[in-house]
């Protein structure tokens, strides 16, 4: 097991941490998380709690079997921390290399490659600058001999953020995920901001009591690992969220010209009603109503300015026009309204899957 720690488990916590943990969480938690969040499940703030919590507790466990399958690294190896001195270093590796030395086990199988382990550890912390490339590149950053260069550094991280930015933005698009590509660019750009500050820092960043046994690499990796759980995260409950004023807006203006039209065969009826009323008889000279006031307008009758005489017919003739205009102004709102698109083009999402895919191959060939 002598380098399946730094190696192949390191290659297979990336994979794992990269192209299929984006599956998993686009596939698998995204749709369960939904389901938690269907209106009428659960009330508001229960199905609030419940997503967060589901999501905190997956993020969880998924990240711990990433980090166990990594293994332990080379601090927590040897027991010692990252302020050691090369004096403590080289104590701790005696006192574990009398106890694990194969000579003194010779019944445990897995003897010598626990030894080459420690030995691996030994070599590489007690080497300053070997020490300074594992803290900030792991033991793949040790196998390449990799160094930092602020060139190099820079082109790696825009490439990393310019593709998950492209996949958060794919993700978020459609006017109910405002909210949720609002958090996801912010989380984006805060871990953007802690990985720059925790990479270009000279010595070590982190206070003493803070995680002691783990570098910088392992808080970098934590960060890109948690990345997709905050992500949909965002997408679940930024779309639970969602309020579409302009869904609403529709609908009262709909109702409205319901409305509307309810009053005109209500007046239409009344209407007919008065017609029938005159045309028996029943309407007369009494029944005008005079409009003088209202109006402001004479007519002139044999030289004379004669105030114009309003029948109810009229007057409900004119509301019916008023209202009729009303109608029309409400039906041109609606019609102005953009519609909600239920339908969505999935070419946008398989082009984003067939991007990341593409990208993951490129960047880790």
């Amino acid at each position: 097991m002598s380098d399946e720690n730094g190696g192949s488990q390191a290659a297979g916590g990336d994979d794992l941490s990269g192209l299929s943990g984006f599956f998993f969480y686009v596939f698998i938690v995204h749709p369960a998380t939904a389901w938690i969040l269907r209106p009428g499940r659960f009330e508001r703030k229960k199905s609030i709690m419940y997503a967060i919590g589901f999501l905190a507790l997956l993020a969880a466990i998924k990240t711990g079997m990433e980090m166990q399958a990594k293994g332990p690294n080379h601090y927590a190896l040897l027991g010692v921390n990252r302020n050691s001195s090369p004096l403590d270093i080289k104590r701790a590796y005696k006192k574990l290399s009398l106890q694990l030395h194969p000579d003194k086990n010779p019944n445990d199988p897995t003897a010598s490659a626990k030894f080459d382990r420690i030995k691996k550890a030994y070599d590489v912390l007690m080497d300053m600058e070997f020490r300074e490339v594992y803290n900030k590149f792991g033991q793949e950053g040790i196998n390449s001999n990799k160094r930092f260069d602020e060139t190099t550094f820079f082109m790696e991280l825009g490439v990393f953020y310019v593709t998950w930015g492209i996949m958060s933005y794919i993700l978020t698009l459609g006017k109910r995920s405002g909210l949720a590509r609002q958090w996801t660019f912010t989380g984006l750009i805060a871990m953007l901001v802690i990985e720059i500050s925790i990479m270009t820092a000279r010595g070590n960043p982190f206070p003493s009591w803070f995680f002691p046994q783990n570098t910088e690499y392992e808080a970098v990796w934590l960060l890109h690992s948690l990345f997709p759980a905050f992500m949909n995260g965002c997408r679940s409950i930024g779309g639970y969220l969602f309020v579409d004023l302009e869904a609403q807006t529709r609908q009262l203006l709909l109702a409205l010209q319901e409305q509307n039209k309810d009053i005109l065969l209500v007046l239409r009826d009344v209407q007919i009603g008065v017609q029938n009323i005159q045309a028996n008889g029943g309407g007369g000279g009494g029944h005008r109503l005079t409009n003088a006031g209202a109006s402001g307008t004479v007519s002139s009758v044999g030289g004379g300015a004669m105030p114009i005489r309003a029948t109810p017919t009229g007057k409900i003739k004119e509301m019916q026009d008023r209202l009729q205009a009303s109608n029309a102004t409400v039906q041109q709102a609606v019609s102005q309204l953009k519609s909600d698109s239920k339908s969505s083009s999935n070419f946008g999402f398989y082009a984003m899957i067939l991007g990341y895919v593409a990208f993951s191959y490129i960047f880790s060939s």
